[in-house]
């Protein structure tokens, strides 16, 4: 799988443009932990990416009837942040603790516990949402 990487002059900005489709969910997590990795990312920041790109694109697959979606990784000082943008106007709804007895919906409860911020929100410029979290990029998630 091929990938065209959009970066800012002073490198601290991945994007890409994906249809999100089971087989190649492994694929972004190795791209996004590859990534992460290069900004000298600590060993449980690269995992908590690989978990959170797991995740969002594992939601886009889904609930979301466009599965082309956009992943940006952007790295500010010492913190990284994953965004996931896709086209549905529908939030994810994390309640304050997960059915441990269901098939689905811990994801997104698991990743915001672990994560330094999490956040999802309407884009205003096109019809859709980002979900996305950020972490300590040297440090220990949570």
């Amino acid at each position: 799988m091929a990938s065209s990487v959009r970066v800012t002059n002073n490198q601290n900005v991945y994007g890409q443009s994906l249809v999100a489709d089971g087989p190649s969910i492994e694929w972004w997590r190795r791209e996004a932990a590859d990534v992460v990795g290069r900004w000298g990312g600590s060993a449980s920041a690269v995992e908590l990416v690989r978990l959170g790109v797991s995740e969002l694109l594992s939601n886009v697959i889904r609930h979301v009837a466009e599965r082309r979606c956009y992943l940006r990784i952007v790295r500010i000082g010492g913190e990284v942040t994953v965004q996931v943008f896709d086209r549905s106007r529908k939030l994810p709804v994390i309640g304050n603790a997960p059915d441990w007895d269901t098939e689905s919906g811990r994801g997104l409860w698991i990743l915001r516990e672990m994560a330094t911020r999490f956040g999802c929100e309407h884009t205003f410029h096109c019809d859709g949402k980002i979900v996305w979290f950020s972490c300590d990029l040297h440090g220990d998630v949570r």
